[in-house]
């Protein structure tokens, strides 16, 4: 079997197709939430404006695409925002399901929401389509992305990464 090789710097279309997916889900959760209730639309963004931030200081500053352009252009957002961690924090982090909650609330509010605002208002085919979407962007395209564009060419990956472990891959690459 053939090993792909880690980009250095990845290409611009995956770093635009990685945040396309990732800004759908904000702003489908986003649409859902204020249509459900306009108060939750700011807490939600404020959630997420957090989960971003704190992806940036808890692994981004400890990732071999500090200062560089990785998969989702985070490297050198990070660089600009924090000092550069240790590099083998990140290879020796362990992470769990429990540890990956808040980043599964991000879509899974928005579904909750969505259902209730259908039990609230009837049957709306934009929000049935909207939480359609939400769900197929929230697993199959998150897989997708990291699955064959994100951690398939990750340096990371090659030195150790506990989410590309998490999701089935083996810490030898």
């Amino acid at each position: 079997m053939n090993k792909v090789q880690p980009y250095e710097h990845f290409p611009a279309w995956i770093v635009f197709v990685s945040n396309l997916v990732s800004w759908s889900i904000y702003a489908i959760g986003a649409y859902i939430l204020a249509r459900l209730w306009i108060w939750l639309l700011v807490p939600y963004l404020l959630y997420v404006l957090w989960l971003e931030i704190r992806l940036l200081r808890t692994a981004c500053v400890d990732c071999a695409y500090y200062d560089s352009v990785c998969a989702f252009g985070k490297g050198k957002l990070c660089a600009m925002a924090f000092e550069r961690g240790d590099p083998q924090r990140f290879a020796e982090h362990e992470i769990s399901w429990a540890e990956m909650l808040p980043d599964l609330l991000v879509s899974i509010l928005p579904l909750i929401g969505g259902i209730a605002l259908l039990m609230r208002e009837g049957w709306n085919w934009l929000i049935a389509v909207l939480l359609a979407l939400l769900l197929f962007l929230a697993f199959a395209g998150t897989g997708l992305v990291r699955g064959s564009l994100a951690c398939t060419h990750c340096q990371q990956r090659e030195i150790g990464c506990a989410a590309y472990e998490l999701f089935g891959g083996s810490a030898d690459g």
